[in-house]
């Protein structure tokens, strides 16, 4: 397969990457899951196709048993819990945040907790004892008390930070939130990434939406899969194999 010459800067990185010793490593969030949908089919098409691993950050309130069976025999999907209920308590002139210092930290321990026990039970064997706060923000308050109550590791989005459990962070967002709340060029997506391979050797995080995805993403999701995805210098790993390093 000929990949279009956009994707060169990247097939450069991988190459200079395996040439160093140190092959580039890549995983794969997507946030926001609730419930089976045509994009979430779409999503989970398009990774097998490419033998992907997939975390599905799922919000623990509102989804149930269906999305459950609907992951049944999907041997490359794991799930994390993604906050409780997706709620901002911020105030009017704040970001949007779920689990920040406007509650009692213990507040929202308990109903981090409940969401562990929701998720671990509806899906043993693919979860994860991963959360993924939404909108990628959370107390410090609330970090520190999430071994305690069985959490493993984190994600957020950026460089990772010192934390009583293990970061695990996405780096590269394919949503241009900003702009058209669509697809990012193309171009863009792929500078991030050759970026943060030259400034990181860790694992390099991509971010998804399937429930917001226009075509310019799924196009972007394809491209990247295509330049990376099966190649000796470069791989896409699940979570568990990530977190089994610590």
């Amino acid at each position: 397969m000929t990949l279009p010459a956009i994707a060169k800067p990247l097939l450069d990185e991988i190459a200079r990457r395996a040439d160093s010793g140190k092959p580039l490593r890549l995983w794969l969030r997507d946030d926001d899951a609730i419930e089976p949908t045509a994009p979430l089919d779409r999503l989970l098409t398009l990774t097998a196709a490419h033998d992907v691993p997939v975390l599905l950050a799922t919000i623990p309130a509102f989804t149930g048993q269906a999305l459950a069976d609907r992951l049944a025999g999907e041997s490359r999907v794991s799930v994390a819990v993604h906050g409780w209920a997706h709620k901002s308590y911020a105030g009017a002139h704040e970001k949007n945040q779920e689990l920040g210092d406007h509650r009692p930290a213990q507040e929202v321990l308990r109903e981090l907790g409940e969401g562990f026990g929701k998720l671990s039970a509806l899906h043993a064997g693919r979860f994860a004892p991963m959360l993924v706060p939404p909108w990628n923000r959370i107390a410090p308050s609330v970090v520190a008390g999430l071994p305690g109550i069985g959490f493993r590791a984190l994600s957020v989005f950026g460089p990772e930070k010192p934390a009583p459990l293990q970061m695990l962070n996405t780096h590269v967002d394919i949503i241009d939130w900003r702009g058209t709340r669509g697809g990012r060029e193309v171009e863009a997506v792929i500078a991030d990434l050759v970026r943060v391979s030259q400034a990181q050797e860790g694992p390099i995080g991509l971010l998804t939406h399937h429930l917001v995805h226009d075509q310019a993403a799924w196009d972007v999701m394809a491209l990247v899969f295509e330049a990376t995805a099966g190649t000796a210098d470069c791989g896409w790993f699940g979570v568990d194999d990530l977190l089994t390093e610590i």
